[in-house]
């Protein structure tokens, strides 16, 4: 009988770590970033992930009252990934698109990656496109930035093969301005110590490209605790910090 009473006990307790590591994982989200994109997301010097989404999930999960883990993971089969189930979640400066909404769930938009304008750090009374009329300004052939320049009247839009080229030309004073979206604008501003205190970035996005957390197609769980944090977050303010620290 003693014996048989220790064994119940045993199974109790193994019952109850069981139960106890289940519960612990089940406040768990893993999720999957591709840290290839500063500054939202990429590796430091430390081999740490990083970034504006890392700090932004991280804030999620503490208003959100569950852990989060990151995994790094190729954008070429990022979302296949978050099909199979390998994660919970992607947050990798996705943009929230009517054609991705057919295959998944997005949060609600956490920030407008639209177009935002470049000029020299010394430049004055500029906030807008229109402002710099009569004056040439540059963007990435192809791109949306290149579309919204050639929409301004009296404003001359100059194309290059990569941005880069386009910063250069800013700071060397031969465009006026440089239009891009708005975390690679930041990077170039703000990360990149070749342009330091040389350029900034005025006004905010003029176009509406928003990003959002994704989930898979119906995994209402992890969104509403995802969401739940996300809207604290915003209520509060906090993204703003975030974005000095970023993308400003």
């Amino acid at each position: 009988m003693k014996k048989l009473i220790m064994n119940v006990c045993v199974l109790m307790v193994v019952a109850s770590i069981a139960f106890a590591g289940g519960a612990k994982e089940d406040n768990v989200i893993t999720v999957a970033t591709d840290a290839t994109w500063p500054p939202m997301e990429y590796i430091n010097a430390d081999k740490e992930i990083v970034g504006f989404d890392i700090d932004l999930m991280k804030l999620i999960a503490d208003e959100g009252g569950f852990e989060v883990t990151f995994v790094n993971t190729a954008w070429d089969g990022i979302f296949g990934g978050l099909k199979n189930g390998d994660y919970d979640a992607v947050i990798s400066s996705v943009t929230i698109t009517e054609e991705r909404k057919k295959e998944f769930d997005f949060s609600i938009p956490y920030i407008n990656a639209g177009q935002v304008l470049i000029v020299q750090s010394s430049t004055s009374g500029v906030e807008a496109l229109a402002d710099l009329t009569g004056k040439a300004v540059g963007a990435q052939i192809g791109t949306t930035g290149a579309f919204e320049i050639g929409k301004v009247d009296g404003v001359t839009l100059r194309t290059y093969d990569e941005l880069g080229f386009a910063i250069e030309d800013l700071v060397n004073g031969r465009i006026a301005g440089v239009v891009a979206d708005t975390p690679i604008a930041a990077d170039f501003v703000l990360q990149n110590e070749a342009y330091a205190g040389k350029l900034k970035i005025v006004g905010d996005p003029f176009t509406d490209e928003y990003y959002g957390v994704v989930v898979r197609k119906g995994n209402a769980e992890v969104l509403d605790k995802i969401n739940a944090g996300l809207k604290k977050v915003l209520d509060a303010g906090k993204d703003e910090m975030l974005k000095d620290t970023w993308l400003r």
